[in-house]
């Protein structure tokens, strides 16, 4: 049986970033149409955020950071904090 693309995360990674990239796109248009300096800054700002997001689902592609590479802890429990005795 072939393997679905629906399985694939990265399927989903390629699709989601593309539409982020015409957001941004639109957004940074959208940047020289209005004349508000704050909804300059909001759209600017906006597109840059996207981009950060980009790049974060590049890294989970690519697993060029560590937080990608790392194989799930298993479940422990928590340590204790503070040296308050318990009740």
């Amino acid at each position: 049986m072939k393997p679905s693309s629906e399985n694939n995360p990265v399927h989903h990674t390629q699709k989601i970033k593309a539409r982020m990239r015409q957001f941004i796109e639109h957004l940074r248009e959208d940047v020289g149409k209005v004349t508000e300096p704050k909804a300059q800054a909001l759209f600017e700002t906006s597109a840059e955020v996207l981009a950060g997001l980009v790049k974060a689902f590049d890294d989970y592609e690519k697993k060029s950071e560590a937080a990608w590479r790392a194989k799930p802890m298993a479940s422990r429990p928590k340590e204790r904090t503070t040296n308050a005795p318990r009740r």
